[in-house]
């Protein structure tokens, strides 16, 4: 195993879109084929519903493990005037469908959304649910801040029908938590844990990260520990992704040589996994862990676990409204992307633009190839048809696959792919075998990342 390790261990794609940003065409995109894009999801299917991510960009301090856009500020009074510009967006949108949109998933991302007042996330999800139907047994949830999500934060949204909370861990080392400015003891997850129970969240995540500077394996069995002593119903354990270049993180602070080395990495990894499917965890998709009673464990058994910018989701719509600065929408037809700056942002909106600033419009091809990514991350299987098999460099796909039969990771039958047991670790390299943008824009690259 360590062999494979070493071998298939180079960056790749999360693959929550294909194509993935770097690749999508811009001098073909437009902001009328976006809406043209987005009518055509809505038309199609009009009872499936859609979801809508919420960007909500503000912090208080920064995290430096983070490369999320956010604005560090202490300055509340933006609160109001950003949600209305949220609003106010949203119903650009709206005017542009024939009735009102069946809401299926609502997501508040950021930034901290905690940041913003129970009043004003209130005020902001009832002015989303105007000007829309809310569906039968819809999911709702938002990432919460242990140090700043108050029980009346939790007791606002539940209000609003949100049933579903994670809360952002990473790792319960006063020395790791130093380094990533997180300073969050263990008490404070615990008590808006137990908060989010008595009010009635059907579902309470935790969100723990391997991989983080001076942080050890002994850090990650303890941390592990003390998530597992609150038993959350389902566990995000993600890898540290270091970024420093990247424009507004932290991560400039520390240098790479703070950082765990890959093997120690690896084991970090492999001794969490463990550990979380001793404790009666069970695997579902790439880096999730659910108890067998949680939606998402049930959304994989019964085959409609779905994959977006929100991540894995068991409320699966072929049309995704993000709505904010720099959040992304996907029409399943394209994706598009907000402006970054606050600014900018609210400037455009306020003059009745929807503020995107790039996106691409999906080919045959590129639908063909989303498919069977989102079916291998979410199922660990796909298949094609006959004359998915004529698209250009088909056959390169089933080159790459080769090798990775030949270790063991997937096993390749006439018309179809099955992830092994032992390939489930490597399923990002995997995926990268179907990326023909990939292949095209880099050819000299070997399609090979280790999910740790």
């Amino acid at each position: 195993m360590c062999e494979l390790v070493q071998k298939y261990n180079v960056p790749g794609p999360r693959y929550t879109s294909y194509p993935t940003v770097p690749y999508w065409d811009l001098e073909s995109f437009s902001g009328k084929l976006w809406k043209e894009s987005i009518l055509k999801a809505f038309q199609e299917n009009p009872e499936d519903g859609i979801s809508i991510y919420i960007h909500l960009p503000f912090c208080e301090s920064m995290c430096t493990f983070c490369g999320c856009h956010k604005r560090i500020t202490k300055r509340h009074e933006l609160e109001l005037p950003y949600i209305k510009t949220v609003l106010k967006e949203w119903q650009l949108y709206c005017e542009l469908f024939s009735s009102k949109p069946t809401i299926k998933e609502i997501h508040l991302g950021g930034g901290t959304p905690t940041f913003f007042s129970p009043e004003h996330l209130k005020f902001l999800i009832n002015g989303i649910l105007r000007h829309g139907k809310t569906a039968e047994n819809p999911e709702f949830s938002f990432e919460g801040h242990p140090n700043n999500t108050t029980k009346a934060h939790l007791q606002a949204l539940f209000d609003v029908g949100f049933k579903r909370v994670c809360f952002g861990v990473q790792d319960y080392n006063e020395t790791v938590q130093k380094a990533i400015n997180r300073i969050q003891p263990f008490e404070n997850v615990k008590k808006v844990t137990e908060w989010a129970r008595e009010i009635g969240y059907t579902s309470v995540g935790h969100d723990i990260i391997y991989g983080l500077p001076f942080q050890n394996i002994d850090d990650v069995k303890e941390t592990v520990l003390k998530t597992n002593s609150l038993k959350p119903d389902r566990i995000a354990f993600y890898s540290y992704a270091h970024v420093p270049w990247m424009k507004g993180n932290g991560q400039r602070g520390y240098k790479e040589t703070d950082l765990p080395t890959s093997h120690e990495k690896k084991s970090q990894y492999e001794l969490g996994k463990r550990m979380l499917t001793g404790f009666g965890y069970k695997d579902v998709g790439m880096d999730h862990f659910a108890l067998g009673t949680d939606s998402l464990h049930t959304a994989m058994v019964n085959g409609a676990l779905h994959r977006n910018f929100m991540g894995y989701t068991s409320s699966k719509t072929n049309l995704m409204i993000g709505l904010g600065a720099s959040s992304i929408g996907d029409s399943w037809y394209g994706f598009a992307q907000n402006v970054k700056s606050i600014e900018e942002y609210e400037h455009l909106v306020s003059h009745g633009v929807i503020p995107i600033f790039r996106g691409h419009i999906l080919t045959e091809e590129d639908q063909i190839i989303r498919k069977h990514i989102l079916n291998l991350m979410c199922q660990f299987e796909t298949s094609w048809e006959l004359g998915e098999t004529r698209i250009n460099d088909f056959q390169k796909i089933i080159e790459n696959l080769s090798e990775l039969e030949s270790d063991g990771l997937v096993q390749i039958g006439a018309n179809q792919i099955k992830v092994t047991k032992k390939g489930r670790p490597f399923i990002r390299n995997i995926s990268m075998a179907f990326d023909l943008k990939l292949h095209r824009k880099k050819p000299e690259t070997r399609l090979f990342s280790m999910t740790v």
